[in-house]
């Protein structure tokens, strides 16, 4: 956990208005999840009239990725972006303080096949993702699939949220979390059996050593995917996942990906091969208000 956490104790009276909000969010978690997705389209249309920043990186990563499509085509898929990221956070709040047992029930699992393929192959798993708006609920739809579950995150910088954040993900499976100062740690669980979910398709900066085409852009990439499929010796499977009508979920296995670990370019050229894939089934449900292209290859111009 973050060295903050160990400071002050979740009790401590500076954290008073974050507790307030921690109520808060858990009595919006005790409505209905059909009143909570209206709710959210009502938020997604307030914040998209809002947040012109995120809108404006929203918009450009649109027409540099799906130049496809007409501006009004552009536009619906911006303002559809912003319901179904707010869609994302109240399943959060869904998934962090209810029993999702009545949506695991209905869950489609496609290529479930290549994760057992994968966990044959007598070492861990290691599950390439992406930041799909429905990560938090998705988390433990995945884990449901897989023996020894876990995932890499980014510890928050307040320890009551980051407590929320954790025991929330906790609720309805066991999963064991790392952070970014546990990789090694993370490995050896790997080569225990361990299966472990990993998202590598955001902007470091300057700790991006690969530049690999994304939507035909070129987007700055890290090798440590590579790196930790080396070392592990874990099967490389990527995993996606979507929201459908009536509360209803999938997720998507891929094949297992050969030779991974081998050669870090053709590795990040893959891997971002399957995430347009799966983004283009439903576009609107990834993450596009991250500056995804913010850092340029030597020469390149600015993207935003």
């Amino acid at each position: 956990m973050a060295q903050y956490k160990k400071q002050r104790p979740l009790w401590h009276p500076s954290f008073i208005l974050t507790w307030l909000v921690v109520f808060i969010l858990y009595c919006i978690a005790q409505l209905p999840l059909l009143w909570k997705h209206k709710i959210a389209q009502k938020l997604g249309g307030f914040i998209h009239k809002k947040m012109k920043s995120r809108v404006k990186a929203c918009q450009q990563n649109i027409e540099g990725c799906f130049p496809e499509l007409s501006k009004p085509e552009q536009e619906k898929l911006v303002k559809d972006c912003f319901v179904s990221t707010s869609e994302g956070f109240v399943e959060t709040l869904q998934a962090w303080w209810r029993d999702l047992t009545p949506y695991m029930n209905k869950l489609e699992v496609v290529g479930l096949e290549n994760l057992r393929d994968a966990q044959s192959r007598g070492g861990g798993v290691f599950l390439i993702g992406g930041h799909f708006g429905i990560f938090d609920i998705a988390l433990p739809f995945i884990a449901s699939q897989l023996k020894k579950p876990g995932y890499m995150y980014r510890p928050n910088g307040n320890p009551v949220v980051d407590w929320m954040i954790e025991s929330g993900r906790q609720r309805n499976v066991d999963i064991q979390s790392f952070h970014k100062r546990q990789l090694k740690d993370m490995i050896q669980y790997m080569k225990e059996g361990g299966e472990v979910w990993y998202a590598p398709d955001q902007d470091f900066g300057k700790k991006c050593d690969l530049f690999v085409p994304f939507f035909g852009v070129n987007a700055a990439c890290i090798s440590t995917p590579s790196w930790i499929a080396k070392e592990s010796g874990a099967a490389v499977v990527h995993v996606s996942q979507y929201r459908h009508p009536n509360g209803h979920y999938e997720i998507v296995f891929s094949p297992v990906l050969e030779n991974f670990g081998e050669d870090i370019q053709q590795d990040a050229i893959n891997w971002n091969a399957c995430l347009e894939a799966a983004i283009r089934r439903h576009p609107e449900q990834y993450f596009w208000l991250h500056k995804r292209f913010k850092t340029r290859a030597p020469g390149e111009a600015s993207f935003y």
